[in-house]
């Protein structure tokens, strides 16, 4: 599984041009699922989510975690993340894991997200034509991959 994380001050998805979910102050999270992907990839990155100290502390120093800022989560699915441009100019999706193993697992990961940082996630829809609009804050993003866990 692939996740980028991003700090944000808002952050929200539309469907259909109607609001479907919001944020303030918190982490948008981009999760792409792969072939082969298993739960134990969703529990370390649900953990390593929670825990990541990407929020600044009272000295302005990256020191604190989504939950020690009480901020708020917002997890979108997001296939490309699993694109391989190795070859050509167009895109590989061939290791994106098909809806079966996908679907939950990107329900697990933000099940096991919430039960993590004790606060709900909200979500968007997996595979709708969804806007994503955020406005990061620094701007941090980072990007983590589960097989590079080791």
């Amino acid at each position: 599984m692939r996740l980028v994380i991003q700090r944000v001050s808002e952050a929200s998805v539309t469907i259909g041009g109607s609001l479907f979910s919001a944020i303030g102050h918190g982490l948008l999270i981009l999760v792409g699922v792969e072939n082969g992907d298993t739960e134990d990839d969703a529990v370390w990155l649900a953990n390593k989510t929670s825990c990541m100290r990407i929020f600044e502390d009272a000295d302005g120093v990256m020191n604190r975690s989504v939950v020690d800022v009480e901020g708020e989560l917002l997890a979108v699915s997001q296939f490309t993340l699993t694109a391989s441009t190795k070859k050509g100019n167009r895109p590989s999706y061939i290791r994106a894991a098909g809806h079966d193993l996908a679907i939950p697992l990107y329900d697990r990961y933000c099940e096991l997200l919430s039960q993590a940082a004790g606060r709900p996630v909200q979500k968007g829809v997996f595979g709708a034509d969804m806007k994503v609009r955020l406005l990061n804050d620094g701007p941090v993003t980072i990007i983590i991959d589960s097989r590079l866990k080791e």
